[in-house]
């Protein structure tokens, strides 16, 4: 399955999050369901994120969006990134895990 894999850095988290709660349907009408999400230690207002995608031209239209860039704006984004991945799980046995 393809995943995206997202970083940001916001000028406040809290109020990232709830504007972020609030595109869950959004979310998932661009087939987009939220996997993880990790601050880091070292800087609170950084942090990553997963999405499964289930459709890699729904997802892509969604992040290009005018709306998700607004979005970003009004729940203080200072930096964003985005891949899309997949799951490179023959590399995995060379590490003992299958």
């Amino acid at each position: 399955m393809i995943r995206m894999l997202c970083r940001n850095k916001v000028a406040d988290f809290g109020k990232w999050k709830a504007i972020f709660d609030t595109h869950r349907d959004a979310h998932r009408q661009a087939g987009l369901t939220l996997e993880s999400l990790w601050r880091t230690l070292e800087d609170p207002s950084s942090f990553f994120f997963v999405f499964a995608v289930a459709d890699l031209s729904r997802a892509k239209a969604f992040i290009s969006s005018p709306d998700a860039t607004k979005s970003g704006k009004e729940s203080g984004v200072l930096e964003g990134e985005y891949w899309f991945v997949e799951e490179a799980t023959e590399h995995l046995a060379q590490y003992g895990q299958e």
